[in-house]
């Protein structure tokens, strides 16, 4: 079994020899203690303007070396870097800036060989880190963040030292080129179904040199990234979220005049304000619903084509076939709630009818035909489906 790693470097000569021969050096202790049978490394240099090539370029004997003419990213770097060795078993890297042990990837490996992950990384949040406290921050609460919308939980959503499954390559592409790179594998191996991304914790040193991290701007980067993924991988989960917000909403808006009209069997006119600020809410809890499943079912089509969809209230609601009857019963309701008020307009020429029954009238059509759009749009999709599955098996 062959292990890659990759040593992506930018203007790093206080440490680049350092790492090299560490990580020369522990080839017999990572091939010893794991299933790695020999140990690849290559050195990518991402538009260094220092010595870091110079330095590099003194142990071509035992490693490879590509140089970047300009600078085109830390995600760039390892990606190149792989391509370099695609008959490589397992995927690593690790920074070169001298602050994680090269010693440690065989215990990483062991977690893709004998536990079964996809993606295994060395965590820095624990006693044993030297990490920067302001970083320490940042890192927690992206992993709270993504804790919250999947089942699956890592500490160190960006961590400089992995390895990686060759298997699990195409799944975790494509991914981006800058510093980000890191947090957008965590994301997209946490939030999909079909990856495992396990953690364990590593020593992790000060850095030699100058840390080339921005807090702000990499920072705002990373939580993009993240949130990319989620939208990528479970939109759903987001719309569900607000949709009931908005629900809530106009539930609490509502409420009030609802009570007091059960006490007193008649409505205020400032009402009216109440009325029309929940139903507009109301209307976008279903919208927002309507949404969710959509945006489920198209994950579930494109990115999970195996699984089997779920059949959640959201299904009986805007695919189910009860779906129409349920969209002929807001029609109907909303009808007779002003059915009078439209006789008594063609037969005499006025009406006195209240207007909150003219509001609820309105929120009852919508609603009825959101169900009926999603409904139909479902079905689309399930057609497109259908014709795509065919399409892939006689290709």
């Amino acid at each position: 079994m062959k292990l890659l790693i990759v040593i992506p470097a930018l203007n790093e000569e206080q440490s680049i020899e350092s790492i090299i021969l560490r990580v020369q050096d522990a080839e017999n202790f990572i091939c010893k203690n794991s299933k790695v049978t020999s140990v690849a490394i290559v050195v990518v240099s991402d538009g260094s303007s220092d010595n870091t090539v110079k330095i590099a370029k003194s142990h071509l004997d035992k490693i490879d070396l590509i140089v970047f003419e300009k600078n085109r990213g830390y995600g760039a770097a390892i990606k190149e870097g792989w391509q370099s060795k695609k008959d490589a078993d397992l995927f690593a890297f690790i920074d070169a800036d001298g602050t994680c042990d090269p010693l440690f990837f065989s215990k990483l490996c062991n977690l893709i060989t004998e536990d079964g992950a996809d993606v295994a990384l060395g965590s820095r949040l624990n006693k044993q880190s030297e990490m920067p406290f302001i970083r320490r921050i940042g890192n927690t609460v992206f992993s709270i963040l993504l804790s919250l919308v999947s089942n699956q939980r890592i500490k160190d959503t960006a961590s400089g030292m992995r390895v990686i499954r060759k298997s699990a390559l195409h799944k975790i592409m494509p991914l981006p080129d800058g510093l980000h790179f890191t947090p957008a594998m965590s994301a997209r191996a946490i939030l999909s179904d079909d990856l495992t991304i396990l953690e364990k914790d590593m020593p992790y040193l000060e850095r030699e040199g100058e840390s080339k991290l921005k807090i702000w701007k990499d920072g705002k980067r990373f939580l993009s990234v993240i949130l990319e993924n989620i939208f990528l991988y479970i939109p759903y989960k987001i719309f569900n979220l607000l949709a009931f917000c908005f629900l809530l909403i106009a539930i609490l808006i509502i409420a009030s005049p609802f009570l007091f009209y059960f006490k007193n069997h008649f409505l205020e006119d400032w009402m009216i304000y109440r009325f029309v600020v929940s139903a507009v809410s109301a209307l976008i809890g279903i919208i927002l619903l309507s949404i969710s499943h959509i945006t489920y079912n198209v994950v579930c089509f494109t990115l999970r084509p195996n699984s089997k969809p779920k059949k959640t209230i959201l299904y009986y609601l805007f695919e189910h076939p009860g779906a129409i009857f349920l969209a002929v019963f807001c029609y109907t309701t909303g009808t007779l709630l002003v059915f009078n008020s439209i006789w008594d307009r063609l037969t005499i020429g006025l009406t006195n009818e209240h207007w909150s029954r003219y509001i609820s009238m309105i929120v009852l059509y919508l609603s009825g035909t959101i169900i009926l759009l999603s409904f139909f749009t479902n079905k689309i999709l399930q057609l497109v489906k259908g014709r795509f599955a065919y399409l892939k098996s006689v290709s």
